[in-house]
């Protein structure tokens, strides 16, 4: 749906161009955009490169078991359900570092691993468990200490501190996370 959406919009952009008579300058913007894409692509690809690789060597070296040691006092609060489950665990921990670090493509993969583990220890088909609530909900509003898909794009655009926006980051991720776990609990009480 939306791929037919922005085909019309691109269309629609065409058509007025030509209709104003601004067909050449139509042109060189939608080239200079490809091109810039292209580059910002290939940079990013080589910075996901880079700490999805980190993530790999942070789960053969034993760190994430170290932070998932740190973060089990958190998780047996929050994911009462899966407190004897040590691959669920792990998988919400791994996702949960990846996060922390800004890296939501690297943390994709454990997250799909943790859904599919806590799907199988609801123990319904189709129905959500809170616990998988909750881990949605946690894994969309995760505190990102390190943004660092934002301070690339940053620096791409010519910033001179890409890494400025980093309090104001932490605040809001803090913020939005403690919301959004607290209005999922909330909703799970209801619920019952």
């Amino acid at each position: 749906m939306m791929n037919r959406i922005w085909a019309c919009m691109i269309l629609l952009s065409i058509v007025f161009a030509l209709i104003n008579g601004e067909a050449q300058p139509a042109a060189n913007a939608i080239f200079s955009a490809a091109q810039e894409a292209v580059t910002i692509t290939l940079k990013m690809a080589g910075i996901f490169c880079l700490w999805g690789g980190l993530m790999r060597i942070a789960v053969d070296s034993g760190l994430i078991k170290k932070i998932e040691f740190l973060l089990s006092p958190l998780l047996n609060r929050l994911f009462p359900g899966i407190r004897y489950d040590d691959e669920a665990k792990s998988a919400i921990a791994v996702n949960l570092s990846a996060n922390l670090l800004g890296l939501g493509n690297a943390a994709t993969p454990a997250g799909i691993a943790a859904m599919q583990r806590l799907h199988r220890l609801s123990g319904k088909s189709n129905v959500a468990s809170p616990e998988m609530i909750l881990f949605v909900v946690l894994n969309s509003s995760c505190v990102r200490l390190i943004p660092t898909t934002v301070a690339m794009l940053r620096l791409e655009s010519g910033s001179a501190a890409p890494m400025e926006i980093l309090p104001a980051t932490l605040l809001v991720s803090f913020s939005g996370c403690f919301v959004a776990v607290l209005l999922a609990k909330l909703l799970e009480k209801t619920r019952k």
